[in-house]
Formats: structure tokens, C-alpha cells, sequence
């Protein structure tokens, strides 16, 4: 299986003994929307809901990190996505939140992990199948393989010297608006490229690819062949540059406190070091 696959695809696999299905919707208190009220409302049938709440790191301070993990195979095994299974993930969100989740299985070294090109917002214009019945759920034995891969914390950033891109809006990057989270001080890592997490899709939601996806990355200078860390707000957009690295054949690591850690760190230098700066 492919790490990106088509909905004409995902139609023709459904109902294989060996293909699970995830719906991984997430969104900010912005958006208005409820993701567990959207998926009873319609989801591509035999999906599950996987709450990206409920696998963040229950024991940090720090918004939706990575989970340890015994709290990636508890819930993972509820949701029946075990091992041996070839599991295609999609969202509905505007911050194509499908990434974070392949990233985060992906990390562990889960196989057989793929994104579906365009999510359900794809699904539901070709007029697809849809479904408001909560599938039944026979838990799975789920292990993760390896050690995270690819994630780098504070102590890391303040040393690299990778290539960081920095996956937000302009305007947070330019520290022109106030930061969502209390204590954390607009601006960005000094160094850092802004690429907006929007910059690597098509109208419509699909990923670019190939050349069209390379000159995503060449328009703010970066050489996809040299180590690169992605960032963003708080881990979740960043995934989205470390699977668009991905499908170009190389490996981004990703800073997971993000600008909510490195925002809030008094230790840590910023650009601008105020609003309006």
C-alpha cells in the first residue's frame, strides 16, 4: 500500500479482512466544529474515530505531544487498529490533520500506514458512500516497533543545525497576532522558513506531488536532500511538512512542543522578539 492513496482506491479496498480505516478530524476552538459530532454525522463506512485528544501525551503541560507508548497501544488496541492491518487515515479538517496521525504511528514504526488524498471533503464530492453507525470494534493487540523516530525536543532545537521550516500562518510567523496560548510570546525560531502548512495542497485538498510539491520547498530556499526539522504551533500542521518531505523520498524530523514550548521558554531566543518587531 501506498502512503497516499485515492478514493477510488480506499472504495475498492473497503471490506478487506485487512484494511482498517480511521478518522482523524481535529480541530481549534476557531473552527466551531465538533470532530466526534461530524464523524456520527457521516464517515466513510467502517471507519472509527480516532480522537487526536485522546493520543496526546496525557502527562505534559504542552498541548497534543506525542504519546508514550503504552498510551499509543492502549488506544490504538480500543479502536481495533492492531497489528497486521493496513490502516488509511483521513480528516475533514481544514488543517489536514491526517498527517499528525500517520506521523505519529509512523514514528513508532508502524507499517502500512496511508494518508487518503483529498479526506472525506474528496470522498463526499464524488458522492461516495457514507455512514452514521459507529462500527463494532473487536480490540487488537497493537505494539509499537522502535523507539519514536524523528522527534526532536527542546534541548535538540536549541542545538541544530537542520534546516527548520516552520509550518503556520504569515502573520503568526511574523508575530503580528497575539498567540492563542497564555504566556507564549508571538514571532519564531530565529533562522526558520516560513512555508504555510496550505502551500502543499491543490484547491480541492489534494497533495501536490512530485516538481509542483519540490517547488513548494525551493520557494523559501530549502534543499529537501539536507537534514530539515519542521515546526509549527503546537506539533499538529508540522506533520504536514514531514509527510510532504516524505513523498518527495526524505525524512524531516519534527519539533513536537513546537511554538507552544519554544514560545513560552524565557531561555529561548525569538524573531521578532515582540509584536509588531
Amino acid at each position: 500500500m501506498d502512503s497516499l492513496v485515492s478514493t477510488a482506491w480506499l472504495a475498492d479496498e473497503l471490506g478487506a479482512d485487512d484494511l482498517r480505516v480511521a478518522d482523524a478530524s481535529w480541530f481549534l476552538p476557531e473552527h466551531g466544529r465538533d470532530a466526534a459530532a461530524d464523524y456520527a454525522a457521516g464517515h466513510i463506512p467502517g471507519a472509527v474515530f480516532m480522537d487526536l485528544n485522546a493520543f496526546a501525551d496525557t502527562r505534559s503541560p504542552l498541548p497534543s505531544m506525542l504519546p508514550p507508548p503504552e498510551q499509543l497501544a492502549s488506544r490504538m488496541q480500543m479502536l481495533g487498529l492492531g497489528d497486521g492491518l493496513r490502516i488509511v487515515i483521513y480528516d475533514d479538517s481544514p488543517l489536514h490533520t491526517a498527517a499528525r496521525a500517520w506521523w505519529m504511528l509512523t514514528a513508532y514504526g508502524t507499517p502500512d500506514v496511508a494518508i487518503l488524498d483529498g479526506g472525506l471533503s474528496k470522498w463526499k464530492a464524488e458522492k461516495r458512500l457514507l455512514d452514521r453507525h459507529t462500527p463494532d470494534i473487536r480490540p487488537r493487540h497493537f505494539t509499537p516497533r522502535q523507539a519514536p523516530q524523528g522527534v526532536r525536543t527542546l534541548a535538540d532545537m536549541k542545538a541544530t543545525r537542520d534546516q527548520i521550516v516552520d509550518a503556520r500562518g504569515p502573520s503568526r510567523f511574523a508575530g503580528l497576532e497575539p498567540e492563542p496560548r497564555p504566556g507564549v510570546i508571538p514571532g519564531h525560531i530565529p533562522g526558520s522558513r516560513n512555508l504555510p502548512y496550505a502551500d502543499f495542497f491543490h484547491p480541492d485538498g489534494t497533495w501536490k506531488r512530485d516538481i509542483t510539491l519540490r517547488a513548494v520547498f525551493e520557494s523559501e530556499g530549502i534543499e529537501i536532500e539536507h537534514p530539515l526539522t519542521a515546526t509549527c504551533g503546537s506539533g499538529i500542521t508540522a506533520a504536514v511538512v514531514v509527510f510532504a518531505a516524505h513523498l518527495l523520498g526524505h525524512t524531516a524530523a519534527l519539533y513536537d512542543g513546537s511554538w507552544a514550548e519554544w514560545g513560552a521558554d524565557p531561555s529561548t531566543p525569538k524573531a521578532p522578539k515582540s509584536m509588531g518587531a
